[in-house]
């Protein structure tokens, strides 16, 4: 039961009146790239979610995945779907022209991410990883692997995984045990196990490349000593058709409590075919283009299941009749109100919407920053926007995914008793959320990365990318009476974000503990505080139109909303924070 309608309207608003759209005007490729264009294909893919992946989406879940002598079958309706994806072409949209792809810019991809993830994000781990192949390809590749495999890739004959995880280590990477032996024809044989692999095995596509990390025989201790390789299920042939059946075998697929329709897999690589990817014992900073691609798009699978969790609750709040309004009845007539004019309802509601538009708006900057990141022409403007979505990757992955974990359970209990049964749907988006608070790096590793890695990283040259552009708002706002209510909130928020960030740093230095103490509150506080800078610069663009219009209405209205409902947290994050670590290090081990 429930429906699903892309949020065309905000995502349109993300795009092109909160970041600054018009940038993407100095990548040569995107020069001449209309609104008019990128609409009418936000328009078909808000189409195409709706209407073919949203209806197998509760029966992929029930059904799931089936494997028999190492053939995975995916559930009914599946091979189907992927066939009408692959043919209107979205595996190509944002890939490169000289391989077939169509070019456009990463943050246009992105909001049909967030599409597909609200209709059927089982189905999107397909795709998904392909595209994280691609991109590794794309980089680190040579022009032979690149020319092989791109083409099969952005068209979708063929798709890809990264395996990367074994049974005895996930996040310490140096620990792998799957070994390359050199070849005297240039190649490698492949022997170990990966386990949690992605859409290892299905039947979608002709082919699978997996992209495998594993160790040479000279390589070094640790995650210096990692090199990638591509490993394809069958070999293909000089005239790029699948050929013979490589070693690479799925030995099971995992039951897990979310994502039932998407195929995990344990894989089996027996002395199987491989070709080096980059250059011997590098193969961790090759696969980082893959898992950073990943770790965004991690976060908008949270997004997304919390969109469709709010747009269904939303719908059941309104026909739902339970009880009378507190100040009198508003539909006497009726035998009572809908759930809607309850306090607590609106409560849950209004967080949810907040949250969401504040994610979204995040993640399009972000987005469209990694675009300038990546192509635009000059070196110095490249290297600031890397800066800016280095910092943000891992506040994107941690908190947005959490925030998905929080509002579909909101969503679900909206619903009550209905939420926690199967036939409304609920109770499978907080099922399904779940897993990107997990995989690509717990929210715990990013948080760590965040404070470990991106606030000392270049003395500090990362943080600046967003402290100053929040700073000078702050400040050519300052005396904007109309927008004082958004302002003063935003600025102590600001403010307690710097102070933290100052105290981990100190304290930091003289203890590492201490910096990890407070990681994980560190990060979520960091999150709250962008989204307020989301939320001022909203109303910044909607209060001259708000009169006139209810789409700025609502914005203004949820802004509000946002700082004084939910920004607050800021300060009991910050006392935390600054309470330092010493009650962990305290605690006996053995007494856990």
């Amino acid at each position: 039961m429930g429906n699903y309608t892309a949020p065309l309207r905000d995502m349109r608003f993300a795009l092109y009146e909160l970041a600054d759209f018009k940038k993407l005007a100095g990548i040569p490729a995107c020069a001449d790239l209309a609104p008019e264009l990128v609409d009418s294909v936000l328009d078909a893919a808000g189409e195409f979610c709706a209407e073919v992946l949203f209806p197998i989406n509760r029966s992929g879940d029930e059904e799931g995945c089936t494997i028999e002598n190492g053939v995975v079958r995916t559930p009914k309706g599946f091979p189907e779907a992927y066939k009408q994806f692959r043919e209107g072409g979205w595996t190509a949209l944002h890939c490169d022209p000289a391989f077939g792809g169509q070019g456009l810019p990463k943050v246009v991809s992105l909001l049909f991410e967030e599409m597909i993830c609200s209709a059927n994000i089982s189905f999107g781990m397909y795709p998904g990883l392909s595209h994280g192949a691609y991109a590794a390809l794309h980089k680190h590749g040579t022009e032979e692997l690149k020319n092989r495999y791109l083409p099969k890739l952005v068209d979708g004959t063929w798709t890809g995984t990264m395996c990367l995880t074994e049974p005895h280590c996930g996040t310490d990477l140096g620990l792998i045990r799957t070994r390359a032996v050199p070849e005297a024809d240039g190649t490698y044989k492949i022997t170990g196990t990966k386990i949690f692999i992605s859409a290892g095995e299905h039947d979608l596509a002709e082919n699978i490349i997996h992209l495998v990390l594993a160790k040479l025989p000279d390589a070094p201790a640790g995650t210096r000593g990692i090199s990638l390789f591509i490993v394809p299920k069958f070999l293909p042939t000089d005239d790029g058709r699948p050929g013979m059946r490589n070693a690479a075998v799925c030995a099971s697929i995992e039951h897990k409590m979310g994502i039932k329709a998407s195929s995990t897999c344990v894989m089996n690589f027996d002395g199987a075919q491989g070709w080096l990817v980059g250059e011997p014992h590098r193969g961790l900073s090759a696969m980082f283009t893959m898992m950073n691609e990943a770790r965004l798009s991690v976060g908008i699978q949270g997004l997304g299941l919390a969109e469709i969790s709010y747009q269904n609750a939303v719908a059941y709040a309104k026909d739902r009749r339970q009880g009378r309004a507190l100040n009198g009845a508003t539909e006497p007539d009726q035998p009572a109100d809908s759930i809607l004019v309850h306090p607590d309802v609106r409560r849950m509601l209004l967080t949810m919407r907040a949250y969401i538009e504040g994610c979204r708006g995040l993640a399009t900057l972000v987005a469209l920053e990694q675009d300038i990141s990546q192509d635009h022409p000059d070196a110095a403007t490249r290297q600031e926007a890397d800066d800016f979505v280095a910092l943000m990757t891992p506040i994107i992955k941690a908190f947005t995914s959490d925030i998905g974990w929080e509002a579909t359970s909101i969503g679900m209990q909206v619903l009550g008793g209905h939420g926690y049964v199967r036939e409304w749907g609920m109770e499978q988006y907080v099922r399904d959320a779940k897993i990107a608070q997990i995989y690509e790096g717990t929210n715990g590793v990013q948080a760590l990365d965040l404070v470990g890695r991106k606030l000392p990283a270049h003395a500090g040259r990362y943080l600046r990318r967003f402290f100053h552009p929040v700073l000078a708002w702050i400040e050519a706002n300052s005396e904007n009476e109309a927008l004082s209510e958004f302002v003063l909130p935003l600025s102590k928020a600001f403010g307690r974000l710097q102070q933290c960030t100052a105290e981990i740093a100190r304290a930091g230095i003289a203890n590492p503990f201490e910096a990890g103490a407070a990681a994980t509150d560190y990060l979520r506080l960091f999150g709250l505080t962008a989204l307020a800078y989301v939320w001022a610069r909203s109303a910044e663009v909607a209060l001259p139109k708000a009169e006139q219009d209810e789409f700025y209405r609502a914005k203004l209205a949820t802004a509000r909303f946002y700082m004084q409902k939910l920004l607050p947290q800021t300060g009991a994050l910050a006392s935390t924070i600054m309470a330092g670590g010493s009650t962990l290090r305290a605690f006996e081990d053995a007494a856990f």
